[in-house]
């Protein structure tokens, strides 16, 4: 289990970083052949901002996200007021055919229960041993399906999800940025960051040391990591 802390911000050594850095790191994947696709659940209110570094640096890195939402020719509006026409429903998502689950936060998971289809598909995906990546409001869905009893979890604020019907995992709960627990990652609403590493750390998208560059750099605005993950990406390492 890997449990990821609040951290210390780290001043940067200088005003600004060059806008090179996210076009290239993550350029060169690790490998030509690909893995399963990555699916991203999208629904009406999606939180668009949550999965942003998560998605961005995955598919640099040589992975398929595919968009699955509650049915394939019917768009969603994110919260941000993106239309997404979905690549699949998710009554046809297998958790065979997927590497990961990922489950962004949404006002809705707040005002009914139109997305526990997206929770017990997470179910599926844990029973199946393939993980699950669940951000903001998406860890109350999980609380309400009670996946989150059995495993160390994280979210928004613990008073949050003890409101939740279903929920008997208090104990488990853990004040962190992002909580990995085997093949259940969670974090708050203001983690984007550390709930990409997490992912990627899951994935083994990165090596620790990269991984760890890149956290710094993204989440501290962190100077000294830029030259770590410039020398990762000349040899194809990020």
């Amino acid at each position: 289990m890997t449990m990821t802390g609040t951290t210390t911000p780290t001043p940067p050594t200088t005003a600004t970083t060059t806008a090179t850095t996210t076009a290239t790191i993550g350029a060169s994947p690790t490998s030509s052949t690909s893995p399963r696709p990555v699916h991203l659940a999208v629904y009406d209110t999606y939180a668009d901002w949550e999965t942003g570094h998560t998605t961005a640096h995955l598919t640099q890195r040589g992975h398929r996200v595919r968009t699955v939402g509650p049915a394939a020719g019917a768009p969603v509006t994110t919260m941000g007021g993106v239309r997404i026409q979905p690549d699949m429903a998710l009554a046809d998502l297998a958790p065979g055919d997927s590497s990961l689950l990922i489950l962004t936060g949404a006002s809705l998971w707040d005002s009914g229960d139109e997305l526990a289809p997206f929770a017990a598909k997470a179910r599926e995906f844990l029973a199946a041993g393939v993980p699950v990546a669940a951000i903001c409001g998406a860890t109350a869905g999980l609380a309400r399906e009670g996946l989150l009893d059995a495993y160390a979890h994280t979210s928004a604020a613990a008073a949050y999800l003890a409101h939740q019907p279903g929920y008997a995992g208090a104990g488990r709960y853990v004040e962190a940025d992002a909580v990995t627990d085997g093949d259940l990652i969670t974090a708050g609403p203001t983690e984007p960051v550390a709930f990409a590493r997490e992912v990627f750390a899951r994935l083994d998208v990165y090596g620790p040391e990269v991984l760890d560059a890149w956290y710094r750099l993204f989440h501290d605005s962190d100077a000294s990591a830029f030259p770590v993950l410039m020398a990762a990406a000349e040899r194809g390492d990020a």
